[in-house]
Formats: C-alpha cells, sequence, structure tokens
C-alpha cells in the first residue's frame, strides 16, 4: 500500500468517528423550577391508548456547566415510603449506586363514583449529565440510576447535570376498569445539600368506558341460562295454589354505573300468548285453556323501590349514578366491577287448585338492557 492511499484511509476514517461527536449538543443550563400538570385523558377498553409519558425521554431536571449548583446529584423522592396515595417510594437519599434498574412508583388511583382503589406502577429512569464529552458522546452517562438515590460515578469530575424519564405503561392501564379514575402524583427534588429545591405534580383524571362488556348478570347462574321456580306452595285448608320467589340480578352498564339512565325491558318468550297479568307458564303435555296455564307477574327492585313490570315495555330505571353497587366478577372478565343490583321478584296469585291441570308447567322469560350509548 503506497503512503498517500495510507494517510487517505486514515483521513476517511477519522471523519467516520468524528461524525458522532459533531452531533451531539450540550444540553442548555437548566434550573430546577416546580411543575403541575394535569393529564387527562378517556378511553374505552376495546381501544387502550398505550403509554402515558409523563417525562420525556432525558428531561432536563438541573443542568449547569460549571457544577457549582450539584445539579449532578440531584433527586426525587416521595411523601411516603408506606402510602400509595400520592405515590410509594423512599422519602430520604438512599445513596443506592443500582445501575440500570429502573424506578417503579406504586400510585394509588381510585374511582369516584364506587370508591374502589387499584395501585398503577408508574416507571422512572434517572441519568446523569457530564459537562464534556471525554466520558460520553452525547453529554450524557449511558447508566440509569434509581431517582431517589444522589450516586453518581465520578468521569474526570462530578457530573453537572441530571436528566429523567417517566411514564405510566399501558399494560399497567388495563387494570383499570370502567369509571372515572383520579390520582395525584407527588414528587420532590432535591440536593445533598439542599433540600425540596422543586415540587413536580401530576394530577389524572381518566375517564375508562367499557361498551363492549355491557351486561345482564344473574349471580346464581354465573355461566348458564337461569332456570327459574315459581315456588308454588299447597294451602289444603283454601285449596288453592300461589308462590313467590325472586331472581338475583344485576346491571352492568360498562360506564361505571354512571348512566343517566337504564332500560329495562321483561318479556314473555313463550310459544303462546300469555294470560291477563302479562307472564305465564302453560303445561308441558299442551293445551291452549286456561286451565293448561298459570299466571305471575313480575317486580323489579331498584334502589328500594318495587317497579312493577308489564310485559314487553320498557321500564327506566333513573338514579344510577347514586344507587346502591354490588362488587362482582363477571363471566370472561379478570377484574371485579360493580353493577347495579335489580332483583326480579316473579309472584303468583293464589287460585283454585281444582281450576289447574296437575302436571309440570314451563314458559320463558326474557329480559333486556339498555344504556344510553350501547344497545347490547
Amino acid at each position: 500500500m503506497s503512503r498517500r492511499l495510507w494517510w487517505v484511509m486514515a483521513v476517511l476514517c477519522g471523519l467516520v468517528l468524528l461524525v458522532p461527536r459533531a452531533k451531539a449538543q450540550r444540553p442548555p443550563e437548566t434550573h430546577p423550577s416546580s411543575e403541575h400538570r394535569d393529564i387527562v385523558m378517556s378511553w374505552d377498553r376495546s381501544a387502550m391508548p398505550g403509554d402515558i409519558e409523563l417525562w420525556a425521554r432525558r428531561t432536563v431536571l438541573g443542568y449547569e456547566l460549571l457544577g457549582t449548583l450539584d445539579y449532578g446529584r440531584l433527586y426525587l423522592t416521595c411523601k411516603s415510603s408506606s402510602d400509595s396515595a400520592q405515590g410509594k417510594c423512599p422519602v430520604n437519599d438512599t445513596l443506592e449506586n443500582a445501575t440500570n434498574i429502573k424506578s417503579v412508583i406504586p400510585l394509588r388511583f381510585t374511582e369516584r363514583r364506587s370508591g374502589m382503589t387499584e395501585d398503577l406502577d408508574v416507571v422512572a429512569e434517572l441519568r446523569r449529565g457530564e459537562a464534556t464529552t471525554a466520558c460520553s458522546l452525547d453529554y450524557w452517562d449511558s447508566l440509569i440510576r434509581l431517582i431517589w438515590s444522589s450516586s453518581f460515578t465520578p468521569c474526570f469530575g462530578k457530573p453537572v447535570g441530571t436528566a429523567v424519564s417517566m411514564e405510566l405503561q399501558g399494560k399497567q392501564l388495563e387494570r383499570l376498569v370502567a369509571g372515572n379514575w383520579t390520582a395525584q402524583l407527588a414528587l420532590s427534588l432535591h440536593t445533598p445539600s439542599h433540600l425540596n429545591i422543586a415540587t413536580y405534580t401530576f394530577d389524572f383524571a381518566l375517564a375508562v368506558t367499557d361498551k363492549n362488556a355491557v351486561s345482564i348478570y344473574f349471580p346464581l347462574f354465573d355461566q348458564v341460562t337461569p332456570h327459574v321456580g315459581l315456588n308454588l306452595q299447597y294451602d289444603p285448608i283454601a285449596q288453592t295454589i300461589g308462590g313467590r320467589t325472586q331472581l338475583d340480578m344485576c346491571l352492568y352498564d360498562g360506564l361505571g354505573s354512571q348512566s343517566a339512565y337504564l332500560g329495562v325491558t321483561v318479556r314473555d318468550s313463550g310459544a303462546q300468548p300469555p294470560g291477563p297479568s302479562g307472564y305465564s307458564v302453560w303445561h308441558v303435555d299442551g293445551g291452549s285453556d286456561a286451565s293448561q296455564r298459570v299466571d305471575y307477574t313480575v317486580t323489579l327492585d331498584h334502589n328500594g323501590s318495587s317497579l312493577p313490570m308489564r310485559n314487553g315495555v320498557e321500564q327506566l330505571l333513573h338514579g344510577i349514578d347514586t344507587a346502591r353497587l354490588r362488587l362482582v366478577l363477571l363471566p370472561g372478565m379478570t377484574q371485579p366491577v360493580f353493577c347495579v343490583p335489580t332483583p326480579l321478584t316473579l309472584e303468583t296469585p293464589r287460585v283454585p287448585v281444582s281450576t289447574k291441570r296437575p302436571g309440570y308447567y314451563s314458559g320463558d322469560l326474557k329480559v333486556e338492557l339498555r344504556v344510553p350509548t350501547v344497545t347490547p
């Protein structure tokens, strides 16, 4: 290889090595200042939003080239190390020297309507900023550090800045069922010599719906179609039969039980038309006269009020946002939800036993639910 060719190759190699350094820019001088942010979002569980970024990658909390303000040792703390109400993490400098470990902060979210709580993990990273590129090509130490530690790795002196990133990951958000969820994360910024030089608060207001999960739930018949007896009793003295039975039912609107109303329709769906009460069961051996038919009524209990249900006529239930709730685990769901209890009472008025044919009777009853924005 000629000497001239050797020099050309050396210059080219040198240019390749210098390109990354030319792109690097020193972070701007930044002094810590308190910040408040509102995170207001809404989504349906059928279309999750993904990660919520609270601090973008390498958000600079402090950077001062001379290093006299000790910004290279900034660290963050929570208000409590045992209570997740505003974020749970160390309240003092831990001096931990662990690297490449993300900081996890459990934060309590509360559903406004039901009072249900759920702890979600906020994940954060911290990096130290250098005064030169002697140890890193972009002025930032490549090591991830715990946000509650002032530790650092010396490199021709102390670091002169600190940057963070923080997010609430989408997998955590999947744990929130339908409802209005609120939370507040509060973090304090310190140097080893000056405490609480800035405060950062994040207020969350997350409205979650689950429109695909709107359902009528029968707790005693978790995975099967309800099969209910009329509980007929024979009175040997009066020689009459009659009875009363209750069917446990709960309505889930997919909106955190905050619908303006719910529409419930009870329908006799038997093969033969019902009697004058609106609902009937018929003798299993057939027949169309009154002796082959037993009539009954249906009443719905909503928030302490008994509502007679007419066959095929929708009954609007108001006050859903203040009605008592019941915690249930619906079929196909992994998290419990709150539904509105609305038990049905099936009552058979007493009739002379001599007017009815002995044997077994059966019929079909259909219950339909309508909510303002969803028709299941």
